[in-house]
């Protein structure tokens, strides 16, 4: 099976970062296909830009506009960019994919630096602004990402139980 990174988020205007890793800079493109990356699968939201299906330097692109879930998707990625939303790098990170947060520097009070930063610090993900994405796409290594390991909050739950008890 060929390496299928996917850049996957859900109801947001996705425009600026489609054209950035599909069509407009090429040579994100480039750079996936020297990694070994394939092919494509772009979810492009509610944006105007609707980029082109088919053969592009040798990456195959699809994309669609959104789905109910797209938990399949990041499923089936080798890797996913995407927003630093946090509901997005949770799920990839949940999936156990490795994640490329791209943070939307245009956001008034960004809680998306924020996200990522400290998800990167330890690990888990890199990150990187529109501007900068080619570069890190360049230099990333996913091999020196550490799995993430979701909380477990009934072992929380269980374990105030038992510090509190409380009693029905």
């Amino acid at each position: 099976m060929f390496p299928d990174p996917r850049l996957c988020a859900s109801g947001v205007d996705l425009d600026p970062l489609i054209r950035r890793v599909a069509v407009v800079e090429e040579d994100s493109l480039a750079i996936l296909r020297e990694k070994g990356y394939t092919k494509i699968n772009l979810q492009i939201g509610q944006g105007k830009f609707v980029p082109p299906n088919g053969d592009h330097q040798g990456v195959t692109l699809k994309h669609f506009k959104l789905k109910p879930s797209i938990a399949e998707d990041f499923e089936a990625a080798d890797l996913v960019i995407s927003p630093a939303g946090s509901g997005s790098c949770l799920e990839a990170l949940g999936a156990g994919k490795p994640l490329v947060a791209v943070v939307n520097d245009t956001l008034m009070a960004n809680h998306q630096t924020e996200l990522a930063e400290e998800l990167s610090n330890n690990g888990f993900c890199y990150f990187c602004y529109p501007a900068t994405l080619q570069e890190m796409l360049s230099s990333m290594d996913i091999s020196q990402l550490r799995p993430y390991v979701p909380g477990q909050p009934r072992l929380l739950a269980q374990h105030l139980d038992s510090v509190i008890k409380v009693t029905p």
